[in-house]
């Protein structure tokens, strides 16, 4: 899953520890990442507008904006946000700030998005529907909304078990905890630092499957268009461990 900081405060669990480091990680920032998620999105905003939720500091909107495409932003993080905001190209974006489930820009759009497990920041599913209500009623008459996310590893827990490993290296361990009875999952993540320290965060979670998610799309007046397991239109399996879902707001 992906993470960002580990005591909640008006930013959300991103603030500026997790800010000011977010950008260093090469994997996620690196052209074999962005560059199919930038070439999806543009072709599917045309020339936009597009709406990115959880926009943080830009990794995808910015080159998206490069491409022509009008790109207006959310993100409850302040912190993210400024760093956004002291890129070049990021005068061209426009942001506001607050929680993605209510907050709403001035803009009708031809796509919405939201990268990397965002949609499972709001961890209630009533919150989650209330998201994509929020997003269909910011897109233009067959408008999309496109959402990358991870399928829940439960296939990997054997009765009794609670924690799934996603990352162990000499610096870095990070286990997921999942609550089956409630569909939540706290991402923990323990990393050491190069001086020797050890830093931990944990972070909360709610946990989708596709179709709960199509039929919040359902329920907001959209239906599925596309499903793949990637960037790069992978067909979506029973063995996928990641969707990129594309519904659809009839014209």
């Amino acid at each position: 899953m992906g993470y960002r900081r580990a005591v909640e405060h008006d930013d959300g669990y991103f603030g500026e520890d997790v800010a000011s480091r977010y950008d260093d990680d090469a994997e996620i920032f690196a052209p074999e990442a962005v560059d199919p998620v930038v070439d999806l999105l543009a072709e599917l905003a045309g020339p936009g507008p597009a709406l990115e939720l959880g926009i943080g500091t830009g990794r995808i909107a910015v080159p998206l904006s490069e491409r022509g495409v009008e790109v207006h932003g959310i993100d409850l993080s302040r912190a993210m946000v400024e760093r956004l905001r002291a890129k070049p190209g990021a005068e061209r974006i426009s942001v506001a700030i607050g929680d993605f489930a209510t907050t709403t820009v001035d803009a009708r759009c031809t796509l919405a998005y939201l990268v990397f497990n965002t949609i499972s920041n709001l961890t209630t599913q009533d919150a989650q529907v209330a998201c994509f209500r929020n997003v269909a009623a910011h897109l233009q008459p067959g408008g999309c909304f496109l959402i990358e996310n991870g399928v829940p590893s439960l296939r990997r827990l054997p009765p009794g078990q609670r924690y799934v490993p996603f990352h162990v290296s000499e610096r870095r361990l990070g286990f997921d905890e999942y609550d089956v009875a409630n569909q939540g999952l706290i991402s923990h993540h323990l990393t050491i630092e190069p001086d020797g320290t050890a830093r931990r965060i944990s972070v909360p979670f709610r946990y989708t499957w596709p179709a709960e998610l199509d039929l919040m799309a359902r329920l907001a007046g959209m239906r599925l268009r596309d499903r793949w397991s990637g960037w790069r239109r992978e067909p979506f399996t029973s063995d996928s461990t990641t969707h990129v879902s594309v519904w659809e707001l009839p014209a």
